[in-house]
This record gives C-alpha cells, structure tokens and sequence, in this order.
C-alpha cells in the first residue's frame, strides 16, 4: 500500500503551474516507440502526461495510471489541447482492473515507485503484456546517487533502494529477449525537475 505521504508529494508537486518534467516526451521513449508498430500501450506512473500524450500522437491506444488527481487533471488537459484522448486511471495498480495481455508495450518511464513494491509492480505488469510484446524502461541507476550529490537539479530518488541495477531489470523481467539493457550516462533537460547528468538504467525487452 502506497502511503499518504508518498501521494502528497506528487499532488504537491503537480500543482505546480508549469509541467514539472516538461511537456516534450522523454526521448528514450521516442526512440523506441519508433520502432514499434502502434497499438496499445499502458504508461505506469505517468505523471503530467507528457509521454502518454506522446505515444496517442503517433497512433497508439495510450493507457496511463498515477495515484495523482492532481497529475491526471494536467494530463487530461494536455490531451485535449492535443485534440486527442488517453485512458488515465487514479489509483494503485492492483485496484484499476486491466486484464491479462492487454497490452502490446509498458513504457516505464522514470517510474520510481517505492521500495519495498517496486519488484511486485514490475511482477504484475508483465501479466498485463501480451506475448511478443515490449517493455520500454528508463530510470535511475544506483550509481546516481553520486550524481545527485554533484547536482540536485538533475533529480531522481535520494535513496539507493529506489534506484535501479541491471541484474534487478533481470530479476524482475526474467522471460524476456533483451534487445538492450545498460547503464548509462545521459543528460537530461526535461522541465523543473530533470536537468544534468544523471545515471540510468536502459532496457528494452520482448516477452517471450
């Protein structure tokens, strides 16, 4: 169970006039996606909705969840500016009823969810994903901490736990064909919150 505390700092954060981490898609994202055939696709922890705006852009089905209202409001707002619409539900994922291989690709993006459920969520959204599908992954690597240190504004987790090694991407994707999986230096420049170096964790996978 997500705490109160954990869901008031993302409605705080988000109530922030500006899109916190931007509007523009994450880039990784847009790399990968532009290999794909569109069809639907499930944004885990999206936030403002950057990304799930993105990806209904170029012709997806787009799906996205958040334990923030205060996320969503900007997201559907986003949408409608777009002129397009994106199927974003408030709540923890075990509640929000999506069934089995729904999906053709997950996109976790920066989806930093808690320690101690951060394995089990990854576990129950492979359930979700079809046979053949993707998993599209981008967020913080372990070694980041030292970044942070150097720069605050770069942003991410401040404790080890929540960030990410390769051999947890293995553990929690374990029947999957890795078309990419490292760690890697990248700069970022996405809104308020994402901006520096930083250290991430790359993955690609196919499910088998």
């Amino acid at each position: 169970m997500e705490n109160n505390t954990w869901l008031q700092k993302w409605d705080e954060r988000y109530t922030n006039e500006e899109f916190v981490y931007g509007t523009d898609p994450n880039l990784y994202l847009q790399t990968q996606l532009k290999q794909l055939k569109p069809g639907s696709i499930l944004f885990p922890a999206d936030g403002e909705g950057r990304n799930s705006v993105y990806a209904a852009l170029q012709g997806w089905e787009s799906s996205a969840f958040d334990i923030s209202t205060e996320g969503q409001k900007k997201a559907l707002h986003l949408a409608e500016q777009h002129r397009i619409s994106i199927d974003y539900q408030v709540g923890e994922l075990s509640t929000l009823g999506y069934q089995e291989e729904q999906f053709d690709t997950i996109a976790l993006i920066y989806a930093h969810f808690p320690a101690e459920i951060k394995s089990s969520i990854h576990r129950m959204l492979d359930v979700y994903l079809r046979k053949g599908g993707f998993i599209i992954f981008e967020a913080f690597s372990k070694n980041h901490l030292d970044y942070i240190a150097r720069n605050p504004n770069v942003g991410g987790p401040k404790d080890i736990e929540s960030l990410f090694s390769i051999d947890e991407i293995k553990a929690d994707f374990p029947g999957y064909d890795i078309v990419e999986l490292a760690e890697t230096e990248i700069e970022l420049k996405e809104g308020l919150f994402h901006n520096g170096t930083g250290s991430v964790i790359r993955f690609m996978g196919r499910k088998q």
